[in-house]
């Protein structure tokens, strides 16, 4: 593992665990990884929790350690179609532009932070991770573009999980000078090699479920396609197990009602680390019908291939879900907003002979690839390039460069 010193990473994440999502554990991850590859991490985000734990509008500002890590979760006052309105915001940020050899990660879409940004009175060292465009927030898309816009064009490394993301964004197009891709990555050692409360979890979920599981683990949203997943368990023998909580539960739960595989559906809300990592290890696959682009990279795939639990997911056009998983090699990927080949798939999975294993075997392989130490060494090489582009202007301004 390489090791680094002297640099202090500031991370403006919209939130943190045990805030659940795919960017909150990239976040947490990569933070942790540079931390112990020895630079001074610092993550700003906001509280989205009360002092009893629960999910809250207004909550006071917390000082923690995750580890190494130091994190300032910001009291918020108003909360407003997602954006949340947190005071001191903009002066913690200037407190550490001061600071020399600091670089700031913003991690986007992330509307609060962002505006802070717009508030700099300098330039300041920094690298965003573009995890999605935002697409079905009409409102809040065109009325931050110029924001985004301000921002970006301030920015020195713009990053995206995948290079077929940047392909269909067009909002990307504008900063072809400034574009890479860095994956997401994943300390895979725990789904690999669970330890006994999370086997003893999977033999409970079997038991109690059966052997044909369909797992779906994710925030119930639009764009996550569960009402796909259900349409599916229709043409489907099992159980589908669904982990997440969300805006749409209830509708959710009326189609399968309607549907009449209420008593095939599994609601299991939050989880903790050790249940989420059973529930992989129980399940014959995960179901990951997300049809739009806000899904750029599917992160709990990772998860899934780790843990030796193959992916049925849909091809949603110029997004890396299906490069994550890749059809036939370690999943299955079908057309987007089609239950019946999702089904299909499932069904083949269950059916032709070796294919099951087969796919088990790809994905744990697959998985390497994602693999933290990797993201963590080349968002330091990504970091040192920054930085030192910026020395060398300051100096040129200076008129110490020839």
């Amino acid at each position: 593992m390489r090791k680094t010193n002297n640099i202090r990473i500031v991370h403006l994440s919209k939130y943190y665990p045990p805030d659940r999502g795919g960017i909150e554990t990239h976040i947490q991850t990569l933070a942790r990884t540079q931390a112990a590859m020895g630079a001074e991490v610092h993550v700003i985000c906001v509280n989205g929790f009360d002092e009893q734990g629960h999910l809250a509008t207004k909550t006071r500002t917390v000082y923690e350690m995750d580890g190494n890590v130091k994190i300032t979760r910001l009291g918020r006052f108003l909360s407003v179609a997602r954006f949340d309105i947190c005071s001191g915001l903009c002066k913690k940020i200037n407190k550490f532009a001061n600071k020399p050899n600091t670089i700031f990660h913003l991690h986007t879409p992330n509307p609060t932070m962002l505006m802070a940004l717009t508030m700099l009175d300098r330039k300041i060292p920094l690298v965003i991770t573009h995890h999605s465009d935002v697409i079905k927030q009409k409102i809040l898309k065109y009325g931050l573009r110029p924001f985004e816009h301000l921002v970006y064009n301030q920015s020195s490394r713009i990053l995206t999980t995948s290079s077929q993301y940047i392909q269909g964004s067009k909002f990307l197009r504008f900063y072809p000078h400034k574009l890479n891709a860095l994956p997401l990555g994943l300390d895979i050692e725990t789904y690999k090699q669970p330890n006994q409360e999370a086997l003893a979890y999977s033999r409970s979920l079997q038991e109690e479920h059966g052997d044909t599981i369909w797992l779906a683990v994710g925030r119930l949203v639009y764009y996550k396609a569960l009402h796909i997943a259900i349409q599916a368990l229709t043409r489907v023998q099992g159980k589908l197990v669904i982990i997440g909580v969300g805006s749409l539960e209830s509708k959710l739960r009326a189609l399968a009602q309607k549907l009449g595989v209420e008593n095939r559906i599994v609601w299991l809300g939050h989880v903790s680390e050790d249940e989420l990592v059973g529930a992989y290890h129980a399940a014959t696959a995960l179901w990951f019908p997300s049809n739009v682009r806000s899904e750029g990279f599917g992160l709990v795939q990772v998860e899934a291939m780790a843990s030796g639990c193959p992916v049925i997911n849909a091809n949603i056009p110029c997004s890396g879900v299906s490069w994550v998983s890749r059809h036939e090699k370690e999943g299955l990927t079908v057309p987007i907003n089609d239950p019946v080949a999702f089904a299909q798939a499932a069904n083949r999975l269950l059916v032709e002979p070796g294919l099951h294993n087969r796919l088990v075997k790809a994905s744990r392989n697959r998985a390497e690839y994602f693999n933290h130490i990797s993201m963590g060494e080349r968002s330091l090489e990504i970091y040192d390039n920054v930085l030192s582009q910026e020395l060398n202007y300051t100096m040129a301004q200076a008129g110490n460069l020839p």
